[in-house]
């Protein structure tokens, strides 16, 4: 991965932007990534690696907006990540990761919609992928139905996955400088997502979860580089290929 040649430099603001987009894209696709090998049958195996390598081709465009792609992605510390602390979190079992790319898929969905659709330098990329996130919500949904409205195990499940990351869901709406969104079109969008979520909830038999929608720390603290303690183990095994051999090149 590498930035683009004659790329135009990007104002700060946007810049900043493209870091925290770019970010969420990259820590999440790893994190589906982790399901290598895992995952409950081969049909998943192949979907769940497609949408992170969806994912990942977001991160690399993103983030050839904010500089060098390979040393945002891997030299970079903990405290420099400007993701959501939702993408962060642990697989868990396979109803935990269907509830967290349920909750952020309709979310970037969304976003990326009237990024699309309003112009400005994130507009070609969000155009391209709201394509890719359609099918990642698609997915979601469909498996949220399944486990939802199936064994009385698999409900189980769902509904504990989806109590357990609603926590997180507030960050997402928590406006980012540079992306054009003020407060009122994030609050829009969060009206419009929590819609679909309840909706589709309804459909698998399952309800919104109670409790607050912020992590207990201040409003954004992912943006603010402030993580969970799962995000730093994580960090560590997606950089230390490239932190062990500095220089290389295949």
């Amino acid at each position: 991965m590498s930035t683009p040649p004659n790329a135009p430099a990007q104002p700060a603001a946007h810049a900043a932007a493209a870091l925290a987009l770019g970010d969420d894209a990259l820590v999440l696709s790893h994190r589906l990534g982790e399901w290598a090998g895992h995952a409950p049958v081969l049909e998943e195996e192949v979907a769940l690696a497609n949408i992170a390598l969806d994912l990942l081709g977001q991160a690399r465009l993103l983030l050839s907006l904010a500089g060098d792609e390979d040393e945002l992605a891997f030299l970079r510390e903990e405290r420099a990540f400007r993701n959501t602390q939702l993408v962060e979190q642990p697989n868990g079992d396979f109803a935990r990761t269907i509830a967290r790319q349920l909750y952020f898929s309709v979310y970037q969905e969304l976003l990326y919609g009237r990024l699309a659709a309003g112009g400005g330098p994130f507009a070609p990329i969000a155009a391209k992928a709201v394509k890719e996130v359609a099918y990642h919500r698609d997915h979601a949904e469909l498996w949220t139905l399944r486990l939802g409205d199936g064994t009385e195990e698999s409900h189980r499940r769902m509904a504990a996955g989806l109590a357990e990351l609603w926590r997180f869901t507030g960050e997402l709406f928590q406006p980012v400088e540079g992306l054009g969104l003020d407060a009122a079109a994030m609050a829009e969008l969060e009206t419009e997502w929590s819609g679909r979520i309840t909706a589709v909830l309804r459909r698998s038999t399952l309800s919104l979860p109670e409790g607050p929608r912020h992590s207990g720390w201040a409003a954004g603290a992912g943006r603010q580089g402030l993580h969970t303690e799962p995000f730093g183990r994580m960090l560590a095994e997606m950089q230390h290929l490239h932190r062990s051999h500095p220089g290389a090149s295949w």
